[in-house]
């Protein structure tokens, strides 16, 4: 079980850490440290470690399998993430769109893309039961 004391902690790739900090700044994230060689980030509560590793960037990023994100469980939460990120112009990989539409697991979700091609995704389930 994950309590309030405890972090989720992400490493993934960079290409250069001067654009992924402007990047991910510019969408929130709070620079919590930074070396020659990675950046720390609060990512939204958790802990988002990138590494510098040109070498081991996406030429070609799809949306499956690999990418992370946000559940979000309030829609207003979700709603001014989206608006926040179309103010900010950060880019979007897929604009926003509903998936599973009419079933269950039913959702609202946008992509965005840093500069290291690693994509990042944004959404709500209107059953807050099948966000797990």
């Amino acid at each position: 079980m994950r309590d309030n004391n405890k972090v989720f902690h992400l490493a993934i790739p960079c290409k250069e850490l001067d654009e992924t900090v402007d990047f991910y700044e510019k969408m929130g994230c709070k620079l919590a440290r930074r070396y020659d060689d990675r950046v720390t980030f609060d990512f939204f509560g958790d802990q988002l470690v990138c590494h510098l590793s040109p070498e081991n960037i996406d030429a070609e990023p799809s949306m499956y399998p690999r990418h992370f994100g946000i559940t979000f469980l309030d829609k207003e939460e979700y709603e001014k993430t989206l608006a926040f990120a179309i103010k900010k112009d950060l880019p979007f990989f897929n604009k926003p769109m509903v998936r599973f539409e009419g079933k269950r697991e039913e959702h609202l979700t946008f992509f965005l893309i840093d500069p290291a091609n690693n994509l990042l995704e944004f959404k709500y389930y209107h059953d807050a039961e099948m966000a797990y």
